[in-house]
C-alpha cells in the first residue's frame, strides 16, 4: 500500500527517456532504453579492452597492446559510449544531475564484478580531479561512481592517495596523439604507502584512449602498487 502510495506522488521514471515504469528496480530505467545500451564483450583485447567487433574468437591483444604495452595490467568498460549511456555521463558531469551515478554505477559493477573480483583486489581508487576543475564542476564524477563501485565490490576506497598536481586541457578537446602528452606528469601519488603492494581497481567514467588512465597506473605502480586494473562505465569505440 504504502509503495503504490509513494509510486502516485513520485512515480518512477525511466532516467533516460522519462516514461512511467511500473517495477523501475535498482536502476530506474526502462527496458528499450536498456536495450539500447551497447554492452562491450568478447572477442576484445585482454590488455585494453578495446573489442575486437568480430562475431566469435577469443580475447586477445590488439595491434596496439602489442606493439606498446600500456602501463596499467588490464582496462574493461561495461558498455559502449553512446545511445543511452552517453545521454547519462553527459547529463551526470555536465547538468550535474549527481542522481545518475547510482544507474552509471550499477550498470559497471554487474557488468565488470566477475572480471574485478579475479583480481582479488585490495582497494578502489578514482582518477582524481584538478582541484580548479573541482571548483567548476562542484564533484569528481569518478569518486562518486568509485563509491557504488567500492561498496558493491565491497572493497575500501582511497579517493585521497592518487591527486592531480597540475592543471591540464580537458581530453574530450584535443587529438589521441596529444592526450598522451597532455596528462604526463600531473598525478602524483600522495603517500606511497597507501598503495604499496596493493591490487588497486581505478575508476574512470570513460575510457576513449586510455592516457589517463594509463599515467595514473604509472604513478601508482611507480609508488608499489602490485597491480592496477581499470574500470569505466563505458568506452568510445571508432
Amino acid at each position: 500500500m504504502l509503495r503504490a502510495f509513494l509510486d502516485i506522488l513520485f512515480p518512477p521514471l525511466c532516467h533516460v527517456c522519462r516514461t512511467f515504469i511500473p517495477a523501475a528496480g535498482p536502476l530506474h530505467i526502462c527496458a528499450n532504453c536498456r536495450d539500447a545500451i551497447t554492452p562491450i564483450s568478447s572477442p576484445l583485447c585482454e590488455l585494453c579492452g578495446k573489442p575486437f567487433g568480430t562475431i566469435g574468437g577469443s580475447d586477445h591483444r590488439c595491434g596496439a597492446c602489442s606493439l606498446s604495452p600500456p602501463r596499467f595490467d588490464a582496462a574493461r568498460a561495461a558498455a559502449q559510449f553512446d545511445g543511452p549511456i552517453r545521454d547519462m555521463i553527459h547529463r551526470f558531469k555536465y547538468d550535474r544531475r549527481v542522481q545518475l551515478v547510482r544507474p552509471l554505477g550499477l550498470i559497471a559493477a554487474e557488468t565488470l564484478a566477475p572480471w574485478a573480483a579475479v583480481s582479488a583486489a585490495d582497494l578502489v581508487v578514482p582518477v582524481p580531479l584538478h582541484v580548479r576543475r573541482l571548483r567548476q564542476r562542484g564533484f569528481n564524477q569518478a569518486v562518486l561512481l568509485g563509491q557504488v563501485l567500492a561498496s558493491q565490490l565491497r572493497l575500501p576506497l582511497d579517493r585521497t592517495c592518487l591527486r592531480r598536481i597540475r592543471w591540464t586541457e580537458p581530453q574530450v578537446n584535443l587529438a589521441a596523439t596529444e592526450r598522451a602528452a597532455n596528462v604526463r606528469g600531473a598525478f602524483a601519488v600522495r603517500a606511497p604507502s597507501r598503495v604499496e603492494g596493493r591490487r588497486i581497481i581505478l575508476v574512470d567514467d570513460v575510457f576513449t584512449t586510455g592516457s589517463t588512465v594509463a599515467e595514473c597506473a604509472r604513478m601508482l605502480k611507480g609508488a608499489g602498487a602490485a597491480e592496477v586494473r581499470a574500470v569505466t562505465v563505458a568506452r568510445a569505440v571508432a
